[in-house]
């Protein structure tokens, strides 16, 4: 039992550690370092770095924030752009990811709040604004990229008849 609790108590401790304690008050003076220009009210900020625009969200409560991009109306995307995205999800959009909602494709970064570091906040600021940019060319957010299979081409189908249905 005594061993037991002096795991724990150890456990715990090192979760002091770790943990990095990222704050909405932290969040707000790392955006307003890094932007050209920015709008905040409490939770959330609209702010630019050249000429990509973001929008960040942080809720302590739930422990939760986003930073993301708006990229273009989703309705104005063809089949082909919206599958590249979601290959790019796989292989070069690293932490961040392209997302529909409310008819707009994003670039979008999600993490726990407290637990990011200021190094992880501007990494994720570098991720969205590249992200953000390359969309269309090479939907990459950083040099890194997970190597896959190339798209395979697909093989004209053959008229089928009505015995090859059955």
């Amino acid at each position: 039992m005594k061993k037991s609790l002096l795991i724990l108590i150890i456990f715990c401790t090192f979760q002091n550690i770790v943990s990095q304690n990222m704050s909405i008050d932290k969040l707000n003076t790392m955006y307003l370092t890094v932007s050209d220009s920015i709008v905040s009210n409490k939770s959330q900020w609209r702010f630019k770095i050249k000429d990509v625009f973001f929008i960040s969200i942080a809720d302590s409560t739930h422990n939760r924030m986003r930073i993301m991009s708006p990229i273009s109306d989703s309705d104005a995307l063809d089949d082909k752009l919206k599958e590249a995205s979601l290959i790019a999800n796989f292989h070069t959009a690293l932490d961040v990811k392209y997302a529909i909602s409310d008819n707009v494709l994003w670039c979008v970064y999600i993490h726990p709040l407290k637990e990011l570091t200021e190094e992880q906040v501007l990494d994720a600021i570098s991720q969205v604004y590249y992200g953000s940019i390359n969309f269309g060319t090479t939907f990459s957010s950083t040099s890194l990229v997970f190597p896959g299979k190339k798209p395979i081409k697909e093989q004209p189908k053959k008229k089928e008849t009505l015995l090859q249905k059955i």
